[in-house]
């Protein structure tokens, strides 16, 4: 009798270790996957992200580089979870007609951005319209230095060509940092060059540069950077999700991060020396989750 007990009571326990497994395997989430193109600000604010969901609430992330195609689809088949580079509303705009349906808009998550052609400021040149010289086009030659293809400013500035009529100019793909690499040169060296440019950005804070302006605004005003995540994110992942809806800061705050990894930090040390100085910021994203 008492071994038929012992069995019965063993069976029961092997049962609750059971239940308490299946509980926690439910329970578990897969690790964070945040999607980011590889342009400066993304790096910035990609990493800062990534530093408070592992420091603060724990979890694991995994950093998604891609172009920005892949990213708005990553987010749209729900391959991805997260992603705090949406430029809006001109420059991702085919993206959001495309995807927009399938993801969620949680907002800006940075005010006052800014696309165009820049120029260092020692250029005689003050508009787009002024490439169309002769001169000017030499001095160049006839080219625009550009980034990643398929990105947003790519299409703008392809757009630009059209509109003032610079068909002899090449829009040269390239990427970010080979963008900035080639203006750092010509830079220092006190040549002319035209470059894909955005604010915020590293380079308007180490060099002294102006954008061309755009009287056919083919690249539209300021813009806003949001966030978007995955449809379900919230049920899936609560305290995530309330902290990408809270997350939001400013150029300056992007900036510190930009010009300290050009600095030589790498992204993950200064995105975490800049969330360990700012604590209050910080506690505002956290808000309300426990």
């Amino acid at each position: 009798m008492l071994n038929k007990k012992s069995g019965v009571i063993m069976l029961l326990l092997l049962m609750v270790v059971a239940v308490l497994a299946g509980c926690s395997s439910a329970e578990k989430k897969d690790k964070v996957k945040l999607a980011y193109v590889a342009w400066d600000s993304e790096i910035a604010s990609t990493n800062v992200v990534k530093e408070v969901l592992e420091s603060k609430l724990g979890l694991e992330v995994e950093m998604l580089q891609v172009d920005a195609g892949p990213m708005w689809a990553g987010i749209a088949d729900g391959s991805a979870d997260a992603m705090v580079a949406a430029w809006l509303p001109g420059t991702h705009a085919s993206y959001i007609e495309k995807y927009g349906k399938d993801i969620e808009d949680l907002g800006a998550n940075l005010e006052g951005t800014k696309i165009g052609l820049a120029v260092p400021t020692y250029m005689d040149i003050n508009s787009i319209e002024d490439l169309s010289n002769d001169t000017t086009g030499a001095t160049l030659d006839h080219k625009i230095i550009g980034i990643e293809p398929g990105a947003g400013i790519m299409m703008a500035s392809e757009k630009a060509l059209a509109e003032y009529g610079l068909s002899d100019y090449t829009l040269v793909e390239s990427s970010s940092a080979a963008m900035a690499q080639e203006l750092k040169k010509a830079y220092d060296n006190n040549e002319s060059i035209v470059v894909t440019g955005w604010t915020p950005h590293w380079m308007f804070a180490n060099m002294d540069l102006k954008y061309l302006e755009d009287p056919k605004g083919v690249y539209g005003g300021d813009e806003q950077i949001h966030t978007m995540v995955r449809k379900g994110l919230n049920k899936d992942m609560p305290k995530m999700y309330k902290f990408m809806d809270q997350f939001q800061w400013t150029p300056e705050d992007m900036a510190t991060v930009m010009v300290a990894i050009q600095g030589g930090q790498s992204p993950e040390e200064a995105a975490k020396v800049w969330v360990d100085g700012n604590p209050d910021k910080v506690n505002e994203w956290l808000a309300g989750i426990e």
